[in-house]
């Protein structure tokens, strides 16, 4: 997994809309990339939703919120719409930049093991270095953490 102090990983990916965004598009700002598993299921429809009801509070930290799951573009922009989100959504079915940044792991659910997306959040300077990581969270509270995080 990509540490503090590294060089975080460009990515090319597709959002919602089907455009390409990279990660020299933030150049200046903070950027607040999640990781997370799937589209449309309780656990990231509750942190996407909580990353969108902390919104304003993102934007006056001078700070943009991605999410990247491997799911597709379409999936994307009905997640998006469904939940009114209103940041950026990119689609990484190649696992790219899932694999770049360390994310996709060996999960264990119910006693199966299988590779997935481990929920994590990284936290870039405006000069594209990794500035925090918040590992292996938990959907509802994360948005509050790295709010929290950027204020101090």
């Amino acid at each position: 997994m990509v540490q503090v102090g590294e060089k975080a990983p460009d990515f090319a990916l597709q959002n919602a809309r089907g455009e390409t965004v990279r990660l020299g598009d933030f150049k200046g700002k903070k950027l607040v990339l999640y990781f997370y598993p799937k589209d449309n299921t309780p656990g990231c429809s509750r942190q996407a939703c909580a990353f969108r009801d902390a919104f304003s509070g993102f934007e006056e930290c001078n700070a943009v919120i991605v999410g990247v799951s491997k799911d597709s573009v379409a999936s994307h922009q009905k997640f998006a719409d469904k939940l009114s989100l209103p940041f950026v959504l990119l689609s990484d079915p190649a696992l790219e930049a899932i694999q770049a940044y360390g994310v996709w792991q060996e999960k264990k659910l119910y006693g199966k093991v299988s590779m997935g997306v481990v929920r994590t959040t990284f936290v870039i300077d405006e000069n594209g270095v990794v500035e925090k990581v918040f590992e292996k969270v938990k959907p509802d509270l994360n948005p509050g953490q790295v709010l929290e995080y950027l204020k101090a």
